[in-house]
């Protein structure tokens, strides 16, 4: 792989216009297939096995306008007096008009009768391109009202829908935040730029595919935007890998072409590597039983190949068109001024060397200090409670609950089959759900039109994401309904799917930490090293999860990411985060131990090897954990909670990963562990293929005369083979 990766680096950075202009048609194609035979992102709830989804199922044959979206026009008056009723049948009336709306519930109105819901349902599921995130027709079909004095706010499937799409301000304001950080890495607008532009222009490839694969698959309507800020993320870490390698090989005499292709054969084994982690990270999001989980894990594999791509072809290329403007001008004239003291990261790998235990300990005990809030985790799936005040949604959830109480928000339907209870059982079961404490009310039971089923709507006296709601569905189950009898809707479909993943979580962990651990015994032929990085990762992610506890649930500086209330964590994030984080962190894990390694087999010192890959890398890292964490923040900064918590989430992880972790804990215990660091059964040695991640970097030779004035040659390395 080496020898093949330095032809392609050296490819790259012989014909840079001809693969500059490869990726613009490729990238121009993509972009027109996708908008031309490209899907819609949506979500798929089916799970087949689960107790709510024998009920949807039932209600799906039997009431075939079930299979539409539903949406809640709430209206109220500001001055809590009665509402006008010809103002409410108008509004009833306009909404029964709207494109693809085949029913319209009489309104309910409160009992102040300051406050009326109608419930509208239409001919086609939310995902339809007609009616998926427009909220215009329901707004032009409302202002007439609103004119009128009164307040009304939406609720519902489509509502919803066009609450999922972020703005585009949080990822612009990451992107600049990315961009000052490069510049104050590498001291030259050029090099910080083309890392920028290699991940947009990848990134461009990988959003198009995704919109593609949503035309075949069912693709989650969040899964774009996490695999946008995950592709984003690693697609600059990985270009600022490859350039910082290309300075390095600039800085000790090499040609531009030949510091390129020797970036593109070391650093580009690690980005391959890397690359290799996360996707195998990714993959695990597969086993967790739901679709549309698997949907996230596909789709940001395919953003994560794409910059891979770029950072091995664009990064060279880009390279050799720079030239030496990727140095400081300072470099570049030779005015610079050697360094007064030794770098930074160097006097930090020094310290860490000379005293490992000590700081093992302090970073160990603050791993397990912060993860301390994990006892107190609640995991349920987000609603609309947790959404900003100002959002309609918000607005009509708290409307609703008002005027007839929390459960309105969250009814429960109660499917039954009516060839295993008889329908003269009905009006028992009405009596018995009415009696079961926790139920507000209970609807008379509508049977359908073939008579094959009926369903009665049942309201629990507290909210969709209360854990006593959570308790009367389970007592329902257990105690109350009959055999052929189901509760579903969103709550108890929500809840099941919960269950799920909270028993899938530890299959996920087991399957990426074990694949992970073999890449990494692989790479470095070092079993004691990979296991090692595999439970560092687990603190570090657990210390992650503690943190998003405490903020999110506890309310630790929540309103830094525009919430009002103390919230569950999303069931959505322990596996979308753990399969994402632990690959990103084992990126940095590769940078580190790939140069660690480097200097161990040159010089044979264990710790010294450390002291000098940590001095090495310790910038590095840095500043790679510091961009990632801003275009974390940024996507964390807009859009529903989902992806306020998994932005968060994931910010907070690697950046205790990135500090806490990779330049304290991970070579404090390496300093400790010695030459035990790189043992190996010598039965195990021969079964592993050689896969040296970092091999030697080529070293300088005296120019000959014959040489270009802007080429200055270097020696080819012998692991190069001929070019």
């Amino acid at each position: 792989m080496t020898r093949m990766l330095y032809r392609l680096g050296a490819a790259c950075a012989a014909h840079p216009w001809r693969v500059l202009t490869t990726w613009l048609v490729v990238a121009a194609a993509a972009v027109g297939l996708s908008l031309t035979a490209g899907g819609t992102p949506r979500d798929d709830w089916n799970v087949p096995g689960l107790e709510a989804q024998v009920g949807t199922d039932l209600l799906r044959a039997e009431f075939p306008e079930a299979a539409g979206a539903v949406d809640r026009v709430v209206v109220h008056d500001p001055d809590s007096d009665a509402l006008p009723a010809d103002a409410v049948a108008a509004l009833t009336d306009r909404l029964a008009d709207l494109p693809h709306v085949i029913a319209v519930q009489e309104p309910r109105v409160s009992d102040d009768r300051a406050t009326a819901l109608i419930e509208l349902r239409y001919d086609v599921p939310v995902t339809d391109l007609d009616i998926f995130g427009d909220l215009a027709p329901l707004e032009d079909a409302a202002q007439p009202t609103v004119d009128a004095g009164l307040q009304v706010a939406f609720g519902g499937e489509v509502p919803d829908s066009a609450g999922l799409a972020a703005g585009g301000t949080g990822e612009l304001v990451g992107v600049l935040v990315a961009l000052t950080l490069l510049v104050l890495t590498f001291g030259s607008v050029v090099a910080a730029g083309l890392p920028i532009l290699v991940a947009l222009l990848g990134l461009a490839v990988g959003s198009s595919g995704v919109l593609l694969l949503a035309a075949v698959m069912d693709v989650s309507t969040t899964a774009p935007t996490v695999a946008t800020m995950v592709a984003l993320g690693v697609g600059i870490d990985y270009a600022l890998l490859m350039v910082t390698r290309h300075v390095e090989g600039l800085r000790a005499g090499l040609g531009v072409r030949d510091a390129a292709a020797t970036a593109t054969a070391t650093a580009g084994r690690s980005v391959v590597f890397a690359g290799a982690t996360v996707l195998v990270s990714l993959m695990g999001l597969g086993l967790a039983g739901l679709a549309t989980y698997a949907s996230f894990g596909t789709a940001t594999a395919i953003g994560v190949v794409s910059v891979m791509a770029g950072a091995l072809t664009l990064v060279p290329a880009g390279l050799a068109l720079a030239g030496p403007r990727v140095l400081p001008r300072r470099v570049r004239s030779g005015t610079a001024l050697p360094p007064a003291r030794r770098p930074l990261a160097a006097r930090w790998a020094g310290r860490i060397g000379a005293r490992p235990l000590p700081w093992a300990l302090g970073a160990l005990l603050l791993l397990l200090t912060l993860a301390l809030p994990v006892l107190d985790l609640r995991i349920w799936p987000a609603d609309v409670s947790a959404q900003p005040e100002q959002s309609t949604t918000r607005q009509a959830y708290d409307l609703v609950e008002d005027a007839f109480g929390p459960g309105a928000n969250g009814p429960f339907l109660v499917a039954v089959d009516l060839d295993a209870v008889p329908a003269s059982d009905l009006g028992q079961l009405r009596a018995d759900l009415a009696a079961t404490p926790g139920v507000a009310s209970v609807a008379d039971p509508v049977v359908a039109p073939g008579g094959g089923a009926a369903v009665l709507v049942l309201e629990p006296t507290t909210g969709p994401a209360d854990e006593r709601t959570t308790a009367l569905l389970d007592r329902l189950r257990a105690d109350v309904l009959p055999d052929g009898a189901a509760v579903t809707g969103q709550t108890p479909v929500f809840a099941d799917i919960n269950d799920l993943l909270g028993q899938r979580l530890w299959l996920v962990i087991g399957f990426v930490v074990g694949v992970s651990v073999l890449l990494l015994t692989l790479a470095f032929r070092a079993p004691i090293v990979a296991l090692k990085a595999a439970v560092m990762n687990l603190l570090s992610i657990g210390a992650a999860y503690g943190v998003v506890v405490a903020i999110f649930s506890w309310g630790w500086g929540r309103q830094l990411f525009g919430l009002d209330t103390d919230v569950p964590i999303s069931s959505w994030l322990p596996i979308l985060m753990f399969a994402v984080a632990f690959g990103l962190s084992m990126d940095y894990e590769v940078f580190l131990l790939g140069r660690i390694r480097e200097e161990w087999r040159r010089s044979g010192d264990s710790r010294s090897a450390v002291v000098a890959g940590l001095a090495s890398t310790g910038r590095l890292i840095s500043a790679a954990a510091a961009i990632m964490v801003a275009v974390f923040l940024g996507f964390a900064s807009e859009g529903d909670l989902i992806l306020k918590q998994v932005g968060a989430g994931l910010a907070i992880a690697i950046l205790i990963d990135a500090t806490v972790v990779r330049l304290v804990l991970v070579p404090a215990t390496m300093a400790l562990l010695g030459h035990w660091n790189w043992w190996l059964p010598r039965w195990l040695d021969r079964l592993l293929p050689h896969l040296d991640l970092e091999p030697p970097a080529p070293e300088p030779v005296p120019a000959p005369d014959a040489a270009p004035d802007d080429e200055p040659p270097s020696r080819v390395p012998d692991w190069a083979g001929a070019r």
